[in-house]
């Protein structure tokens, strides 16, 4: 019988892109690129700086969003996520990317514009998926 799918070969599913050894680059890869493009996109967008902000929120966050809890990140790949969604949220504002990060990563109550952070969104859905284990009785058993 022939060997279907080698370890080292990219498969996809439920839109993830991995191999059968459990490598997810990929699918990280596909995540931060897909982050890049919205970014871009957002740079010579005619929209306010809110719809903008939002645009890329939809755009360039929801992927790593969807998949955050099926992929281990480090901390420099949350790093370098960061950073991108940082820069989108300056485009979105039109200052340039030498403009202090401060100003974006400060909470709304603190006068900042609130950029979404890699770790608060992976926090925010480990919690979630914890929070729909422990709802399901028979998940809650095996786990004590």
């Amino acid at each position: 019988m022939a060997n279907i799918s080698k370890r080292e070969t990219s498969i996809t599913r439920a839109g993830t892109l991995g191999t059968g050894n459990g490598d997810m680059s990929a699918t990280r890869e596909a995540i931060r690129e897909k982050a890049s493009v919205a970014r871009d996109l957002i740079q010579s967008h005619p929209l306010t700086p809110e719809l903008s902000a939002k645009l890329f929120a939809q755009e360039g966050i929801s992927a790593f969003r969807f998949l955050t809890t099926l992929i281990e990140w480090s901390q420099s790949q949350l790093d370098g996520l960061q950073k991108i969604w940082v820069q989108a949220y300056k485009n979105a504002w039109h200052v340039p990317w030498s403009t202090t990060n401060s100003l974006y990563t400060f909470p709304t109550a603190e006068g900042g514009h609130e950029c979404p952070l890699p770790s608060g969104v992976l926090t925010q859905a480990l919690l979630q998926h914890v929070d729909q284990c422990m709802r399901h009785e028979e998940v809650v058993k095996k786990m004590c």
